[in-house]
């Protein structure tokens, strides 16, 4: 094989699509950033305001409107806007990881020949941030696929330098348009790979000639034209606020300090490779010496600097979650990849005793983290929910053997085979847990049961539930945007006011709270409902009753 043609790029496409499917439809908002988004969108499509972006009656000014448009595209053409369901919001994440294997693979053919490009989409899929990132509704896989849809646009000036060849006009449109449309979805964070890569090289290299070839002369011209229609209409309507909270508060904000309890040392994005970039993360390490070695071959250069910039930028800033290095990912696969292809029955082990015992170390490492990930979902199961399941049972019965071929085939030297064996491992490990064992924790699904008990007993077709003891946004999506979250004399002072139509969702801290206060505006309680559950935010477990009035007969 000596390209990839059309067949293998639907391939790729076919197969992440298929593996990210499961779990789609039948998992409920998960983490709080994700049912904002969805609530926030929601709202926006009911609302009809397209320009300013609201959670409840709340301004959210954290990044532009990009991400709500996307999805509320996915919605409106579903038709799903009148309901509840979440998998429509999460159509642009599924799309968006797809391409973002395609491109990868692509950009991996293209520097190190196809077999590279294949593995290295296989390896980017199945990693575990990877896995998590593109089954939610939130913005990072798709911010991900602006970041490689400008680097293809680098990379072809890049590599028609090196061939001297003409650049096509497609390539510097490709480069700006993905940068104006990374600034709309999270704005300056895609200049962070979109720029720092030129410069990087631009420093290394002491030459600029290729940067010519994207006709930066308009090229930023394009870029603005796409971000700045919205940021004038969002500046004038907010008067300047959306500017003030999303550049002054949430950008440059968590470079000074670490914002919602995310405040870490440099090196947390290093510590955490091990299990975000997990199976890959093993080949990784070892695949340093073949980079260190090639490290000054142009195709090898190019991916260091795609990925030291930017990897640098985000160990610096206070603020750290794992998804701010995600840009990196497909640059780490690519050169992971290209080292395993060249050496694939030859590997040859570091000669230092010391770097042996590390790569021993990180080794160990990572087959327990595997095996902690194979066992998760059954002793999840076992512990959250008291139900064995031999479905669950199924996920370390066929990945286990799969890890331990795969170290058997790294201790014979044999990477290729070793690392198809980690990726068969991860696609069991990951469709298993998103299909029958995550579903299936009812325990840490609290909103949604708080929802259908609502359902269950609405006194009126537009009834207003008031929640005391559970502010989570999943909750929210879950009831709608007339939910109200307020304190518990608040909330019994709105059930006075509003007896015909109004519930209220109160937790067993709160009640005594609660039922003193409604006792005071003389409303005779009655009890609808109960739910226990895990909120999995806070780790704490709540009791939470549905609270009516008992309305007399007429």
């Amino acid at each position: 094989m000596t390209r990839l043609t059309l067949r293998h790029y639907i391939l790729v496409a076919l197969s992440v699509f298929v593996l990210f499917l499961p779990g789609r439809a039948t998992l409920p908002p998960l983490d709080r950033d994700e049912p904002r988004y969805m609530e926030a969108t929601a709202q926006m499509l009911h609302g009809g305001d397209y320009v300013d972006v609201r959670f409840l009656d709340q301004p959210r000014y954290l990044q532009p409107a990009g991400i709500y448009w996307l999805e509320a595209v996915a919605v409106r053409l579903t038709g799903m806007q009148d309901t509840h369901a979440v998998w429509p919001y999460r159509i642009p994440s599924l799309l968006s990881v797809t391409a973002a294997a395609v491109l990868t693979a692509w950009i991996g053919a293209a520097l190190f020949g196809p077999a590279c490009g294949l593995l290295a989409a296989a390896l980017l899929a199945v990693s575990v941030l990877m896995t998590a990132e593109g089954r939610m509704a939130t913005i990072d896989t798709t911010l991900l696929l602006c970041v490689l849809l400008a680097q293809c646009g680098l990379l072809r000036a890049y590599l028609d330098r090196e061939r001297d060849l003409a650049t096509p006009l497609a390539a510097a449109l490709l480069y700006w348009t993905a940068l104006g449309c990374g600034l709309m979805l999270k704005g300056p964070v895609i200049l962070i790979p979109g720029f720092g890569t030129p410069l990087a090289l631009a420093l290394v290299e002491r030459r600029i000639d290729w940067w010519r070839r994207l006709r930066p002369s308009w090229g930023w011209l394009l870029m603005l034209a796409i971000v700045v229609p919205w940021c004038v209409a969002i500046g004038v309507k907010s008067h300047g606020d959306f500017f003030s909270r999303s550049v002054g508060r949430n950008f440059l904000g968590k470079v000074a300090s670490g914002q919602e309890t995310h405040g870490l040392p440099p090196g947390y994005h290093l510590a955490v490779f091990a299990l975000a970039f997990w199976p890959g993360s093993l080949f990784a390490a070892m695949s340093l010496p073949f980079v260190w070695a090639r490290r000054f071959e142009p195709h090898v250069r190019y991916l260091l600097c795609w990925i030291v910039p930017h990897w640098l930028v985000f160990e610096a800033i206070a603020t750290k979650l794992p998804h701010y290095v995600l840009p990196t990912y497909p640059a780490i696969a690519i050169l992971t990849a290209a080292a395993v292809v060249s050496y694939s029955s030859r590997w040859e082990w570091p000669h230092a005793i010391w770097a042996r015992g590390v790569l021993a170390a990180y080794a160990v490492l990572w087959f327990a983290l595997g095996s902690v990930l194979a066992f998760a979902g059954p002793v999840l199961l076992w512990r959250m929910e008291g139900t064995f399941s031999p479905a669950a049972m199924l996920i370390p019965a066929g990945a286990l053997p799969l890890l331990v071929l795969s170290g058997y085939l790294i201790v014979h030297r044999d990477m290729l085979r070793a690392v198809m064996a980690a990726v068969a491992a991860a696609v069991i490990i990951h469709v298993g847990l998103f299909s029958t064992v995550i579903p299936r924790l009812q325990t840490i699904w609290l909103s949604p049961r708080l929802a259908a008990m609502v359902d269950d007993h609405r006194p009126c077709a537009q009834t207003v539930v008031a929640s005391v003891s559970d502010s989570e946004p999943s909750l929210v999506f879950l009831l709608g945007q007339n939910t109200r979250l307020m304190g518990a004399t608040a909330a019994a002072d709105f059930l006075q006011q509003n007896q015909k139509c109004a519930l209220v969702l109160v937790g067993a801290q709160d009640l005594v709270a609660f039922s003193t206060r409604a006792m005071q505006d003389g409303l005779d309680l009655h009890e609808l409902g109960q739910q226990r559950g895990l909120n999995y935010s806070t780790g704490k477990y709540l009791d939470i009753g549905l609270y009516g009035v008992i309305r007399q007969p007429d």
